[in-house]
């Protein structure tokens, strides 16, 4: 099964090596899809950007059927043109659209949480996401619907479906109708009720009639790869979701 997050050194906050990446994959039998952060117009100038050229350059040696060549994307409507552009005149396998940044803040930071309660933050996230996503058209999976859980700046930081019901319905409805996957990113699956939380979500965009899912467990070093992958196939089946995978952009179905 491929784990369709991976960051190598490509990305600034990951300092894995391809090698080594390749080697834990060889060890647990499981196939990879480089995602090296390109997040354009990022507010720390040089960070998480990188040589497109010199990506392909370095990895096209390596890529296989057990080693497929992405990106995650980080989506602003500021940078969506260039992002098409950089997507569009590159050979890639798969593109991960994510939300990192919003208000030019980046969410790991405390600076985008000062000054607000948790309800406006957390709707903030979510009207940036249905913007991207609604013109973001390129891209294969929406990357984890989760990731201002992490770092939320609250007692609770988990997000609820109950409390954004609207404008989540509004977010599936589009990727939907655009035949773009949701990621079920598995990094914060070591706490069940983290899985208990995201579980109303997930089938709220099957009842929609969303498909499809990719599994990814955004890995930066070795240990992380292939993270939870048992539970990520046990979630999505709950889910009534197919488990996939992209190569040259394509679908393509995990025989789980």
């Amino acid at each position: 099964m491929y784990d369709t997050h991976v960051h190598t050194d490509f990305s600034t906050d990951s300092k894995m090596k391809l090698e080594e990446a390749m080697a834990k994959a060889t060890l647990d039998n499981k196939q990879l899809i480089l995602t090296e952060h390109m997040d354009l117009n990022y507010p720390k100038p040089g960070e998480f950007i990188f040589d497109v050229n010199e990506y392909f350059k370095q990895y096209s040696q390596y890529r296989s059927d057990d080693l497929l060549l992405g990106l995650e994307l980080g989506m602003t409507e500021e940078c969506l043109g260039e992002g098409k552009k950089i997507v569009e005149s590159h050979p890639f396998d798969f593109v991960l659209g994510s939300i990192h940044v919003v208000d030019n803040l980046d969410l790991y930071y405390e600076a985008f949480y000062k000054g607000k309660v948790k309800s406006e933050a957390y709707g903030k996230y979510l009207q940036a996401m249905l913007v991207c996503v609604k013109n973001f058209h390129f891209v294969d999976s929406m990357g984890h619907i989760d990731y201002i859980a992490r770092y939320g700046r609250y007692e609770d930081k988990e997000i609820y479906y109950h409390e954004h019901a609207e404008i989540m319905d509004e977010i599936f409805r589009m990727l939907i109708a655009n035949d773009t996957s949701i990621e079920l990113n598995t990094r914060r699956f070591d706490k069940k009720d983290v899985i208990e939380k995201l579980l109303p979500i997930y089938k709220r965009y099957a009842e929609l009639g969303g498909k499809h899912v990719t599994v990814g467990s955004d890995a930066h070093t070795p240990e992380a790869i292939g993270n939870a992958e048992r539970l990520a196939k046990e979630f999505a089946e709950s889910c009534k979701l197919k488990i996939v995978y992209y190569k040259e952009r394509k679908i393509e179905y995990e025989k789980v």
